[in-house]
């Protein structure tokens, strides 16, 4: 089947906005990108510096080191035990993975993709770049009898949702149901901020008191972006079912997608180091602590936002409106028109900029109260 025409990418729309915004006379703090801005970690850079004479074409399921430090830190961070190295995958960042894997485990025309009600656009356009139908749907009772691929997204991306073990359960036994593959996207996992997620960890699909041992069909995501400032380095990975482990491997191999082997080095280094992970996540936790309080005092609501890099806030009227004013504050972030048509009025606002940056944005909120 011929590639689809696809929608226009939606962040263009934000170009007079973000030039507006830039038009302020501190400058524009821009909230709408969730790209670090801190350094990455020494420790990361220095297994990447290291491994520099890599003269030989890497491997595609990635080096023995590579995928033993996956494993091993699925065990250690997430609590999911039983893995092994024939159940994980490296991939070259989370975003190309989740656009391509439809079409690398043969979904098409007929086939339904669920994916959450608030987000990440990527979803939506795997199943346009395989034919297939998506469905924007966070109830496993509504999932039709077509469907074959289930997108989850924990803590969600916009709105920091977090999925508990119970929902968890509820869905997997539904995907077992329809015969589907399921896959939870996690790259968030590290960042809980409010209820019991401030202190418990943020559970994930693949734990055994989720898939009570078995990963047929059940598949976890996982990116180094956020908890270690590697979004240049592209780095992710995916574990889970070995059926379609091995699929995806295949389907890689044949196609050349294949992580640099300086980058696999970086990556040992990294998920072997949590101090770092710890480091990064009380600056996020500062920031956050700075920028909700202005939001709310501002007129905002906060939703959600449970964990994750955003707060998914709203005002109570149409997000384009609610741009615009941020913009003429020098502040830029993202509409929920951009996450589906389900949250037409919250705004999604990015904790990836600097302290200084944050403050500034919080000062100018807080400058709109009377």
């Amino acid at each position: 089947m011929a590639l689809q025409s696809l929608p226009e990418y939606p962040w263009d729309a934000m170009a007079p906005f973000a030039q507006r915004a830039r038009l302020h006379p501190d400058g524009i703090a821009d909230l709408s990108i969730g790209s670090p801005v801190d350094a990455t970690p020494a420790v990361v850079r220095e297994a990447l510096s290291a491994a520099t004479d890599a003269h030989a074409y890497p491997t595609t399921a990635g080096t023995p080191a590579l995928r033993e430090a996956i494993v091993g830190w699925f065990e250690r961070r997430r609590g999911v035990t039983g893995l092994g190295v024939e159940n994980v995958l490296p991939s070259i960042g989370s975003k190309e993975l989740v656009a391509l894997l439809p079409f690398m485990i043969g979904l098409g025309a007929g086939d339904t993709i669920v994916h959450p009600r608030a987000a990440y656009p990527t979803y939506a356009i795997g199943a346009a770049l395989c034919g297939a139908e998506p469905l924007a749907s966070d109830d496993p009772a509504d999932w039709p009898p077509s469907t074959r691929l289930i997108w989850l997204n924990s803590p969600g991306n916009p709105d920091g949702r977090v999925l508990d073990v119970g929902f968890l359960q509820v869905a997997v036994a539904r995907a077992r149901e329809l015969g589907a593959v399921i896959i939870n996207d996690e790259c968030y996992a590290e960042l809980g901020w409010t209820g019991i997620w401030e202190t418990e960890p943020i559970p994930s699909i693949l734990d055994p008191r989720v898939t009570g041992g078995d990963t047929a069909n059940i598949i976890s995501i996982y990116s180094l972006s956020k908890q270690s400032n590697m979004a240049g380095y592209r780095a992710a990975f995916a574990a889970g079912c070995t059926e379609t482990i091995a699929r995806l491997l295949n389907v890689r191999k044949h196609s050349g997608l294949m992580l640099p082997g300086p980058l696999q080095a970086a990556m040992v280094a990294a998920l072997a180091d949590d101090a770092h992970v710890a480091q990064q996540k009380e600056r996020y936790r500062a920031r956050r602590n700075i920028l909700a309080p202005a939001l709310e005092e501002a007129g905002f609501r906060i939703d959600s936002s449970e964990a994750g890099l955003y707060l998914w806030a709203t005002e109570g009227r149409d997000a384009w409106a609610s741009i615009e004013r941020l913009a003429d504050l020098g502040i830029l972030a993202g509409p929920g028109h951009f996450y589906g048509d389900f949250y037409p009025e919250h705004v999604r606002l990015s904790l990836t900029a600097t302290d200084e940056r944050i403050a500034a944005a919080a000062a100018r909120l807080r400058g709109t109260v009377a």
